[in-house]
């Protein structure tokens, strides 16, 4: 195998609208890119990032895991198409993604060539309201966790929290998200345009909540910050949103796809999440956009944030309510020098070329090590 792969196969849960599946997006279709010939396959329906993915040359395969039989034939379907397209990487995303990638790379009978990465995207879960399934590919993959040349994490937290779970690697290592900073940036000629439509004042301090109604992203303590905060106003942003309990200085806007110009109505980022954050791409989107951020402690939440937002205990609407109160009260020429400080820090630790030049080194040390 050559020092640069040739070929990279990634193998996902999905490709939902998640922040998991966004990151392996934009690393698949980025220019320059990780390999000469890049294939994503996913387990269930493509439903999210297909147009953006095509458009950067890489291939999209759906296998339908979710029809009657669907696994067993994915599998072999999987393994035929290793086995024809002879990748220098196969590379796992997320769970599912990560125990398919190594059974169909066995039943390819092409490991002796070809590498097996796995990907860790979230840090501790609180498993019981995911179901059993999860949880037992969870397992396997701790038991399994051997057989992988690499496994990587997107955060150091998201490691350490595996590492408990049972996870051995023989060789393990952290590669944070990148971030598209030219997508997501501070566009001041927007924020008008955009409060105008969503009717909200021009001298309004607004929040920016992004992420879909699950029980990780806590929407019930960020609405509880809210209802002690009713001089600020916030816009939820996700799928389920729009169902959520109305609040006369919240918007409930449900899912959307031009979250960077939405951002642009803002004055703060916010995450309210109580588990299984590894890396967040919301925060670091939002800081992008020159927004600082008011984050729970979660994952690699203090590292992202710095000393340009607050960070808080989860699970504590009363403090998080301060935190936001605290930078709201700040004078705003004091918020945008923190929102100055905010971007740089993402443009200068978490922009995408920083991530993908990350994975290259990685491939070109798998090319150059024994097996």
């Amino acid at each position: 195998m050559t020092l640069r792969p040739r070929k990279v196969l990634y193998v996902t849960a999905g490709l939902r609208g998640g922040g998991a599946e966004a990151m392996l997006a934009r690393l698949a279709s980025a220019q320059p890119g990780v390999a000469d010939d890049v294939t994503i396959v996913s387990l269930l329906p493509a439903e999210a990032h297909v147009e953006r993915l095509r458009a950067g040359s890489v291939r999209v395969v759906e296998l339908r895991f979710d029809k009657a039989g669907g696994i067993a034939t994915g599998l072999f379907k999987l393994a035929r198409l290793i086995a024809e397209s002879r990748p220098d990487i196969v590379q796992g995303w997320m769970y599912h993604g990560d125990l398919a990638a190594l059974v169909a790379l066995v039943l390819s009978r092409q490991r002796r060539r070809t590498r097996l990465i796995w990907s860790i995207r979230c840090t501790a879960m609180d498993w019981r309201g995911y179901g059993i399934g999860l949880w037992v590919v969870v397992k396997a993959c701790a038991l399994l966790s051997r057989w992988p040349d690499l496994v990587t994490a997107n955060s150091v937290a998201g490691l350490k929290s595996h590492l408990a779970l049972g996870y051995r690697p023989r060789r393990a290592e952290v590669i944070a998200n990148g971030i598209d900073i030219d997508e997501f940036r501070p566009d001041s000629a927007a924020r008008h345009a955009v409060r105008s439509e969503l009717g909200i004042a021009d001298d309004a301090i607004v929040l920016a909540h992004v992420a879909r109604v699950d029980a990780m992203k806590d929407h019930g303590s960020f609405l509880a910050a809210m209802a002690e905060l009713p001089d600020l106003s916030a816009v939820l942003i996700g799928a389920g949103t729009e169902n959520l309990p109305a609040a006369s200085n919240v918007l409930r806007l449900g899912r959307r796809h031009d979250v960077a110009r939405l951002f642009a109505a803002a004055d703060f980022v916010v995450s309210s999440s109580r588990f299984g954050e590894g890396f967040s791409n919301v925060l670091a989107e939002g800081m992008a956009c020159g927004l600082p951020a008011v984050a729970t402690d979660v994952g690699d939440a203090k590292l992202i944030v710095g000393d340009t937002g607050v960070v808080v205990p989860p699970e504590n609407p009363d403090a998080l309510a301060a935190a936001i109160r605290t930078l709201a009260a700040e004078s705003a020429p004091l918020r945008a020098e923190r929102g100055c400080k905010a971007r740089a820090r993402i443009v200068e630790n978490f922009a995408m070329p920083h991530a993908v030049q990350r994975y290259v080194e990685l491939y070109e040390s798998l090319g150059s090590s024994p097996r």
